[in-house]
């Protein structure tokens, strides 16, 4: 998998990829540590809010800055975007008040609302051999996951020697060499200079993902991924510390096992992905997921909390199912959209899936906190279920090319001249020839 990094655009991205994520991680430790000294015991809720502000950035901005930035050069718009997340790590040291951490926070997620879409969608064209990209994207999802490892590590020994005020520095030099990979970094240009209202530009994605029935179950694995691992994400920390009576240790021994398991699947996909299509790996993985976390909260109730060691392999367990929905995504994207709509696609799945998210973390806190952690888990677990076996109805198996007809296409138009007025097929994506998706007769 390693040999994709001889590839000398794609190893520039990836590198620009990792130093990003790390400054992300640094930041995560030093809001949380700035937000207690603005607010004490208040903290968690002002992170709360910080939270959901990033969520809604993303779910609300990011159709919008794609429509923004779609026929600006690629280059320039992840240079400027990165400018922007380090002008605002440098402004959160010298901040003083909640309001001011909550506009930061807002700016700092908009520019990554911009970034990340944009960041992804180019890939599949430094990259179009799919063999390559899916390895690409098992690179990612380690970067991902490592990045949750060793950031919180890194920090720690940095806070021996510095304030926490010097993570927003660390942070800031994360952004700034993204931006020096990428400025050094040649991109494939745009192709699409179709003229389009500034309405449709935004709507565009969201129009095709829509109307696209793997995509369509993608986005429900999504929501069941989402439901699952929420618990993992918000509850940790209670069930580690409440009902094992364990510290900072045992959370990050527990964190750490959800992070090997995402890391091993990670590492064994693109294998597997080279013989068995997505929906085998993606469908069962995410049924799998879901009634995992069912049994899990059928034995709590019933029985009470799992043995430490069993735990440990759960959340292994896990997030190595929840790697299986979520790696071969990018796939799905590239494969459901013409080159020229790519972008605007992967900026609908980021809108849409953070959607996802933003159902999840406030149901799994809600839950968890007013039920307790068996009623979450069966909460979080009924919804994880009916949103996989929703994806497995929406994606039905189809082949790649899909027989239609034009009855509505004059008989000079470019299409009808090249495939034929009659029945034909070939590699179907929703775009401007082809407005809805075939049905079977």
């Amino acid at each position: 998998m390693l040999t994709i990094l001889k590839h000398p655009t794609f190893s520039r991205l990836f590198a620009a990829q990792i130093v990003a994520l790390i400054g992300t991680g640094l930041l995560t430790i030093a809001l949380g540590l700035l937000a207690y000294d603005l607010a004490g015991p208040q903290a968690g809720a002002v992170l709360g809010v910080a939270y959901t502000i990033k969520m809604v950035a993303y779910v609300g901005l990011s159709p919008v800055m794609g429509a923004l930035v779609a026929r600006l050069p690629r280059r320039s718009v992840l240079i400027a975007a990165d400018l922007v997340r380090l002008a605002v790590a440098l402004c959160l040291p010298f901040v003083d008040s909640v309001a001011q951490i909550y506009a930061l926070i807002f700016v700092l997620q908009a520019a990554s609302a911009t970034f990340t879409p944009t960041f992804q969608a180019t890939i599949p064209d430094v990259l179009p051999d799919e063999a390559q990209y899916t390895r690409a994207l098992s690179l990612s999802r380690l970067a991902y996951d490592l990045e949750n490892l060793l950031s919180p590590a890194l920090a720690g020994v940095l806070l021996l020697l510095i304030s926490y005020s010097g993570l927003f520095v660390g942070t800031a030099l994360g952004f700034l060499l993204s931006t020096l990979l990428i400025w050094q970094t040649h991109l494939p240009p745009r192709t699409d200079n179709t003229q389009r209202p500034f309405l449709k530009r935004i709507t565009r994605g969201s129009w095709i993902y829509l109307a696209t029935p793997r995509l369509r179950g993608l986005l429900s694995f999504n929501l069941s991924a989402a439901a699952a691992v929420a618990f993992v994400l918000v509850n940790s920390v209670v069930v580690v510390r409440d009902t094992y009576g364990l510290g900072e240790t045992g959370l990050a021994i527990a964190m750490g096992c959800f992070g090997a398991g995402s890391m091993t699947a990670a590492l064994l996909l693109p294998r597997l992905l080279d013989t068995i299509s997505d929906r085998r790996v993606m469908g069962p993985a995410a049924l799998a997921l879901a009634c995992l976390t069912l049994l899990h909260g059928a034995i709590y109730a019933l029985s009470g909390p799992l043995p430490w060691p069993m735990f440990l392999g759960l959340w292994a367990l896990t997030g190595g199912l929840y790697s299986a929905v979520l790696t071969p995504s990018g796939r799905l994207l590239k494969r459901s959209a013409n080159a020229d709509d790519r972008p605007a696609v992967f900026t609908a799945h980021f809108a849409l899936s953070h959607a996802c998210w933003l159902i999840a973390y406030p149901l799994a806190g809600w839950s968890g906190a007013q039920i307790g952690m068996d009623g979450a888990l069966l909460i979080l677990g009924a919804l994880a279920t009916g949103a996989a076996l929703c994806g497995r109805l929406l994606w039905r198996a189809t082949p790649d090319e899909v027989e239609h007809d034009h009855p509505d296409l004059p008989d000079d138009h470019p299409h009808v001249l090249k495939y034929g007025r009659e029945s034909h097929s070939h590699a179907f994506v929703i775009d401007d020839n082809h407005h809805t998706w075939p049905t079977r007769p």
